[in-house]
């Protein structure tokens, strides 16, 4: 942890009382309705700016005209087949994007709703890989307030009215309503997975109103974190001298966003549940044959509250009243009538007619009496298909079905458990946030960041199965065989993911990708043996006697079940699990959801094995190459088939990238070393000898050490690397160590000497080719960045120190290459409030080589602090990320709260909203807590000698390792323990 006080301060950390009254905070302190001491705030009033969007230099625009044109073309043809290119900067959404994001709702991979700090709902996901940006505005909470007989009445629509579309004719008559609200008085507080808004004297003066959103995302709780719902709880201070009677309404549109609710055939229909929770469902027919979509929105029934509802009404003239008659309802009674919950359904909506739904709870509240209302809304897409045909069941039908009337069980569940949820998530927060020793900015920033799980278009299913497949889960994969008429069938039976194959006679060849549970087991030729040959390559037998791993497939069991996990690289970057992204990710899944974070790696496991022939064209050259070669870890899990389908992007060759490897070898000894999960090490470790023996072919020269090619071969794809290069380089020799450490521990002796023997001569390399004296420079040709300052030099010496191995160099240099790009990369670029742009000369102006040398992004900007941090220099660390919370998260940043892109520029022109890579803010936080022993880590044979870390407790499903658990003998790893 962090020593001393100097983190105790709190400038820019917006304490409650500077934006709410203390008076209204200590009437609010009851059952958690008061906003929490540390989080993000915001006026309601606050202005919602657009922000500016990332264009390209002339020079830039040149170098990448080829390209440019060839994604056109790409772009068109994929639309010609229906489908959506997964990357596509020539489309623009209608709403630009503007400062106004807040907490979604939700758990994991069942479909998000973000919603606004200023209340509205917006960024519909519930299709996967769609996203509808514009808030749909009849989704709303509205009061009405009667004081004195009815002498005295408020009523306002709680979001503040100045949003576009209203008052004009496409607003379909939300315009009638009252949008009173001026937002002076009210403030938003956010604390993912929880937000409060407080209305303090809003629309009455009299009343206190605070509006809690409980979302279930609870670490290491794999059931409640899949439920696609979130509650809303009203508590009301009446602090005047007259009983006052409120009610509030919450009225939702049937429809998934953009134009959605004008396809025609939509049905809501009131129902009454048990415990008095009562509401409406409002079923949605998708278009394009996607699969239908039900919400449900309630509020629960108490002694002191009544809860009405009104099924329909419509937003234009409709055979279902109008939204101006709603409104005209509430105003007069306060409620709706009693005998409209025993309706039977709507008739279906026409084309072009919008139906919405509205549920109303009131109450009565004494002078200087409180009360709380419940609200929520939840969601049932129980298939989840994509857009080359495959469905699945999505993670919450293990729990609730399939049945449209999930939703209906989801809301009433939510009503009733969100206390017992609220429990668990402050447990898991309070340690962090009572910490005095951290700034107080990070530790809202911190679970803040966390919204991208939720937000970021995930998808999370029950089984690897798709529905279509059948029972017994068994198919045949019949390949070509050129040199004969025999063809080779290969019967893969998918609970197990065994493979076996014989030649059978057959006169028509045919050619298929095997779509098995375990990942993509896709075309290939050579054997099951071959396969497996790899490992212990590196000569001679087994010394340690133990037997071998033989298995190349993973042996899931029921406690290790937790389906599968995709999530996207970003919004505007449509593929799953993007790896060399993930892989500054993964610390988030890794301490939170550990058994998501070993699922997502058993897949690209069984994905290095296998290799699909189909024919891709590649963007940058214009060349073409097989979708995904053999030993190569994949780009990502595809996008319209994903899992069946990798490497959805083509603008590279990524199996020539020289990153992707490395970083798959890093990251299962990471996690293999963090949960001391043997069996998940034996499962992957063919994988892991695969990938090592692959990148021999970029060791040229046989001296250890690979060489990039004079591309962009590695994550900064318009980032060009000569030579030997600080990132590859770096990520080449951390992995050398890990995999000869896991080698040890797996009994494979033969494999850790090989993986020895390479780090010693390609550290001499790499030290000799690129150290200058005070950092490693950029790589080792001679262009005119070459000596450039990379804010990432360190990535591989990042993940040795949060694996608790030695460090890959001498702590000399780690600290001083560190120091430099933090007084270069860092603090010579706007003073240090912007994070650490990619790329320096030495000379202090900033690399602008190419697009990405010139940008600040956040991620890596995260792992160099979290870098800093294992190498004891906590201050510069925090100076480093505060950037990213000044630009991206305070009120006097750029506006980027809740939708952190991949980077910006120096005067703040962002690039890809709502981005994967910023979740490495966790690295900090696995930094922090890694000098802890939490446990003991998995029996460790080093090379020469040993060391056992101790026993401790088992807290969250982790194992952290100790800060250097175990050392290597001189004649292998030099450590300084």
């Amino acid at each position: 942890m962090v020593g001393g006080n100097l983190f105790h301060y709190r400038k820019n950390s917006w304490p409650p009382e500077e934006y709410i009254n203390r008076t209204t905070l200590q009437l609010l302190d009851v059952d958690g309705s008061a906003p929490p001491e540390h989080a993000l705030r915001r006026k309601l009033n606050s202005h919602a700016s657009i922000l500016k969007e990332f264009s390209i230099t002339f020079r830039e625009a040149i170098q990448m005209i080829r390209l440019g044109i060839r994604l056109w073309h790409y772009v068109r043809e994929e639309a010609s087949h229906g489908r959506k290119a997964p990357i596509d900067p020539f489309t623009r959404e209608h709403c630009k994007p503007s400062a106004s994001q807040g907490v979604p709702l939700g758990g994991m991979g069942s479909g998000s709703i973000s919603r606004g700090f200023r209340g509205e709902f917006r960024h519909f996901q519930i299709l996967p890989g769609t996203c509808e940006t514009a808030p749909v505005m009849a989704n709303q909470f509205s009061i009405f307030i009667s004081r004195d007989g009815g002498n005295k009445k408020y009523s306002s629509v709680l979001s503040p009215g100045r949003h576009e579309g209203l008052g004009k004719p496409s607003d379909q008559g939300i315009s009638s309503w009252g949008w009173n609200l001026n937002g002076q008085h009210s403030t938003y507080h956010a604390l993912f997975p929880r937000a409060w808004t407080v209305y303090d004297g809003e629309p009455d003066p009299e009343l206190k109103i605070s509006c809690r959103q409980i979302s279930p995302f609870i670490p290491h709780n794999y059931r409640e974190s899949s439920l696609p719902t979130s509650v809303f709880v009203y508590t009301l201070v009446n602090t005047g001298k007259e009983r006052a009677k409120i009610s509030l309404c919450f009225t939702w549109a049937n429809s998934i966003g953009g134009t959605s609710h004008l396809t025609g055939e939509h049905v809501n229909e009131p129902f009454i549940g048990e415990d008095g929770v009562s509401g409406v469902l409002l079923h949605h027919k998708t278009a394009k044959d996607n699969p239908p979509v039900t919400y449900a929105i309630a509020a629960c029934e108490t002694q002191n509250v009544s809860v009405s509802v009104l099924p329909c009404f419509s937003l234009n003239e409709g055979s279902c009243g109008t939204a101006k008659d709603m409104w005209d309802k509430m105003v007069q009674d306060g409620h709706f009538d009693r005998e409209n919950s025993s309706k039977g359904p709507s008739m279906p909506s026409s084309p072009g007619e919008t139906h919405c739904a509205a549920v109303s709870a009131s109450t009565w509240v004494e002078p200087h009496g409180k009360c709380t209302i419940a609200f929520a809304v939840s969601w049932s897409s129980p298939k989840v298909k994509f857009c080359k045909g495959k469905s699945y069941h999505r993670r919450y039908t293990k729990y609730y079905g399939t049945s449209k009337n999930a939703a209906k069980d989801l809301v009433h569940d939510s009503l009733t458990k969100y206390m017992l949820w609220e429990e668990e998530i402050e447990k898991w927060q309070n340690p962090i946030l009572k910490d005095d020793k951290l700034p107080e900015w990070y530790k809202f920033t911190l679970f803040n960041e966390l919204y991208f799980l939720v937000a970021g278009g995930t998808v999370w299913i029950d089984s690897g199965l798709p529905m279509e497949e059948d029972s017994v889960g068994i198919k045949s994969v019949i390949t070509n065989s050129k040199k004969s008429k025999k063809k080779h069938v290969r019967i893969v039976h998918k609970s197990a993911g065994l493979v076996n194959e014989s030649a059978v006679e057959d006169s028509e060849a045919s050619v298929d990708v095997d779509p098995s549970g375990g990942g993509d087991t896709a075309l290939r030729e050579s054997s099951d043996k071959e396969e497996s040959g790899s490992c212990g390559s590196g000569g001679g037998g087994n010394s340690l006697g133990t037997s071998p791993i033989k298995s190349t497939e993973p042996v899931y069991n029921d406690d290790n079940d937790v389906g599968k996990f995709l999530y996207l690289e970003g919004v505007e970057y449509i593929m799953w699990c993007t790896y060399d992204v993930h892989f500054y990710a993964s610390f988030a899944l890794l301490e939170l959801f550990p058994k998501i974070e070993l699922s997502i790696q058993r897949e690209f496991a069984n994905a290095v094995l296998f290799e699909d022939r189909r024919k891709v064209k590649f963007l940058a050259e214009g060349n073409h190459g097989i979708r995904k070669v053999k030993g190569a870890v994949p780009h990502d899990l595809g996008t319209h088939d994903p899992w069946h389908e990798m490497n959805a992007y083509n603008i590279h060759d990524t199996s020539r990238w020289k990153d992707l490897n490395p970083k798959f070898v890093l990251q299962v000894y990471r996690d293999f070393a963090a949960t001391g999960d043997l069996s998940f090490g034996a499962d992957v470790w063919p994988a892991v000898c695969a990938a090592i023996d692959y990148m021999d072919q970029f060791d040229r020269d046989n001296d250890g050490m690979i060489e990039n090619d004079g591309f962009p071969d590695q994550t900064y794809d318009a980032w060009t690397v000569h030579g030997i290069s600080a990132y590859c380089g770096s990520l080449w020799l951390a992995a050398l160590q890990a995999a000869a450490t896991m080698a040890v521990q797996l009994g494979d002796q033969a494999f850790a000497e090989k993986c020895k023997n390479k780090f010693i001569k390609g550290k001499a390399v790499f030290e000799e080719k690129l150290w200058n004296g005070s950092y490693f420079n950029y790589d080792s040709g001679s262009s005119s960045n070459s000596k450039s300052i990379q804010a990432d030099q360190l990535a591989g010496q990042w993940y040795t120190a949060s694996s608790g191995l030695p460090d890959l160099f001498d702590d000399r240099k780690i600290r001083s290459a560190l120091q430099k790009i933090h007084d270069f990369n860092v603090m010579k670029v706007q003073g240090g409030r912007i994070g650490a742009v990619n790329g320096m000369h030495p000379s202090g102006k900033v690399d602008e080589s190419c697009m990405q040398s010139r940008e600040v992004w956040t991620g890596v900007t995260y792992a160099a602090a979290a870098t800093m941090i294992h190498a004891g220099m906590t201050e510069q660390a925090f100076a480093t990320a505060k950037g990213i919370f000044l630009a991206s998260w305070s009120d006097v940043g750029y506006g980027y709260a809740f939708q952190t892109p991949e980077g910006w520029t120096t005067d703040g022109h962002f690039r890809s909203l709502i981005y994967m890579r910023p979740l490495a803010i966790w690295a900090m936080q696995w930094a922090l807590s890694s000098s802890k022993l939490i446990r003991k880590a998995p029996v460790v044979v080093a090379m020469d000698r040993s060391h056992v870390p101790s026993d401790t407790a088992n807290e969250g499903g982790v194992k952290k390792i100790a800060k250097k658990p175990w050392c290597f003998g001189n004649a292998v790893f030099h450590c300084s323990c």
